[in-house]
């Protein structure tokens, strides 16, 4: 079966099983192709409570699919490969965080929703990547814990400078191990670029940047600009799927490191077969934990 055949015979199959695919913007190009939504976790998220489908099939990492879960209760989520992780999402737990709280209790918990389920049960306030600043700044008390990722969290802090945060040692591997030789050697290949990076890079790095946003910001940004040619600081999956929306314009990756494991584990071959029910992995969470890790998304939501 060739992969355009695999993937007219999977167009036929969710319409068959009623299942709405949803491809996070990390996943490769043929996964798109397929998909009923793309984008970043929680717009996916919300996408799929949007929709009648009963199962749902999240192309991406597990907190991801936990996420789909928390606001569709009542609907069938699927990963097609179990073994997707996120390197970030399972460096703090909550028996980690449990002990900071005690020794921050005036401090409000707010989650990177790069974070699992059982860690949010915990949190005050759920942010994404775009909605952290403005959320941040809505936030009665002056005292935050951002949590996990310290450099997203430095950003957050630099927007914010009313508010005392506290940031602990965590974050992206991958967003984290681009460093300044790396925009320096990127600008002298490609003078003429715009340097677009996430704020899950290191703060150095995103000083350098000519605009720092989360992934659908950065891919937003490059297709409305005049501007001719980017340099991507993101996932390298970004600057591929750029230029099939904007052939005119020329994308470049700040680094070749930035590539991550965990996306491109899943295969369209994956996709195919948890269509099939020979593959993937039905997400599913406790009621205690689906009480509890709903309040900081819902609170989210309030402040957004």
């Amino acid at each position: 079966m060739t992969i355009a055949e695999m993937q007219q015979e999977i167009i036929r199959l969710k319409k068959e099983k009623d299942v709405c695919i949803l491809a996070h913007s990390y996943q490769a190009r043929e996964i798109l192709e397929v998909a009923d939504f793309t984008g970043d976790s929680y717009k996916l998220s919300v996408d799929a409570k949007g929709v009648e489908n009963k199962n749902i099939i999240m192309c991406g990492v597990r907190f991801m699919a936990e996420t789909c879960k928390l606001l569709s209760p009542d609907k069938h989520v699927f990963m097609p490969n179990p073994h997707a992780g996120c390197a970030m999402a399972d460096q703090m737990d909550r028996a980690l965080i449990s002990q900071v709280k005690e020794t921050l209790p005036d401090y409000t918990i707010v989650a990177y929703i790069n974070t699992t389920a059982e860690l949010k049960t915990i949190c005050d306030v759920c942010v994404t990547s775009s909605s952290a600043v403005e959320i941040c700044k809505k936030i009665e008390n002056d005292k935050i814990l951002f949590i996990p990722d310290c450099n997203l969290g430095a950003f957050v802090a630099s927007q914010v400078s009313e508010k005392t945060f506290k940031l602990l040692s965590g974050g992206c591997p991958i967003h984290a191990c681009v460093n300044t030789d790396d925009v320096r050697k990127a600008r002298e290949l490609y003078p003429d670029a715009e340097l677009l990076v996430h704020p899950e890079c290191t703060p150095d790095v995103a000083a350098m940047a000519d605009y720092i946003g989360s992934t659908s910001g950065i891919m937003n940004y490059a297709i409305k600009s005049d501007k001719k040619e980017f340099i991507i600081g993101t996932e390298i999956s970004i600057a591929e799927h750029l230029q099939y929306m904007c052939p005119d314009k020329k994308f470049h990756y700040l680094s070749l490191k930035l590539i991550c494991p965990n996306m491109k584990a899943t295969t369209l071959v994956d996709l195919y077969d948890c269509l099939n029910g020979t593959a993937g992995e039905e997400i599913v969470l406790d009621d205690d934990t689906m009480r509890d890790a709903r309040k900081c998304i819902d609170e989210m939501i309030r402040l957004g």
